[in-house]
């Protein structure tokens, strides 16, 4: 199956959400006209890094900008990603991904399980406790959330789970943008899967996002990449290609779990 994605490499406006849900809902409807089965946005899209607000600017899953984009996604008929701030009943916030569909969001949603210290995350929200693999209309797919892409066992699981794709919402920073190309290529190789990273750009104080948007095929080539400016990039893969590739080179039979842990 030929899979089209759009990848909303937006300027996140923190502790903003309406000027935010406007460019998604505005970018949305472009990356349905251009024939896109899913469109991607960054991490915390609608709240940005305003994480000492996050109580106030979340939402619980079945309210709020959860449901507009439930709404959204129907109404184009497209897949829609990207992580939002949740507020769970006992007040507790999380970065949370929820995969909205023509049909409505799945039940199963993706809190970003590792928390990143340097930008305060474990202070204001809570870690999530489960890895998802959603099984779509294309095949398996992963997701994780930005620093999750330095862990890859994370990613391994996922492949072992038979994903052939994995999402990245992320606000990577610009100064470590390198890393974000290098874990991006590293996670698709040694995996043998398709990977998507859909990053913000901006500023957030004096903090500069990086962009550099990515398609990436199974290979670790980019199919599409973007600069450093707000832009919606749109391309098309075959899923196909990365059992293709686990044929070429069968890494997955190859293993030797017995030899990973230490004595």
């Amino acid at each position: 199956m030929n899979l089209t994605i759009s990848l909303g490499q937006m300027d996140v406006r923190a502790g903003e959400p309406d000027h935010n849900l406007a460019c998604v809902i505005n970018w949305t409807a472009e990356a349905a006209r251009r024939g896109s089965h899913l469109v991607v946005f960054p991490e915390l899209w609608d709240s940005g890094y305003a994480l000492d607000r996050a109580v106030e600017i979340g939402s619980p899953l079945t309210e709020g900008r959860f449901s507009l984009l439930a709404d959204l996604a129907r109404q184009h008929q497209i897949h829609i990603l990207g992580s939002m701030m949740e507020v769970d009943s006992d007040g507790r916030a999380f970065n949370s991904a929820v995969w909205f569909t023509p049909d409505g969001p799945l039940d199963i949603v993706y809190r970003k399980a590792h928390l990143f210290r340097l930008m305060d995350e474990e202070k204001y929200l809570q870690p999530g406790s489960q890895p998802v693999v959603h099984d779509l209309p294309w095949g398996k797919t992963g997701v994780a959330i930005c620093y999750d892409l330095r862990f890859p066992e994370l990613f391994r699981g996922y492949a072992l789970a038979g994903a052939q794709l994995t999402i990245v919402p992320a606000e990577w920073p610009a100064v470590r943008i390198g890393h974000w190309r290098t874990l991006l290529r590293a996670r698709a190789i040694e995996n043998q899967m398709i990977v998507v990273g859909c990053n913000r750009t901006g500023y957030d104080g004096n903090e500069k996002f990086g962009g550099c948007s990515a398609l990436l095929d199974a290979w670790g080539e980019p199919v599409i990449e973007g600069g450093d400016h707000p832009v919606l990039l749109t391309a098309s893969i075959d899923i196909s290609s990365v059992s293709q590739v686990r044929r070429k080179i069968p890494i997955f039979e190859d293993r030797r779990p017995d030899l990973y842990v230490p004595n």
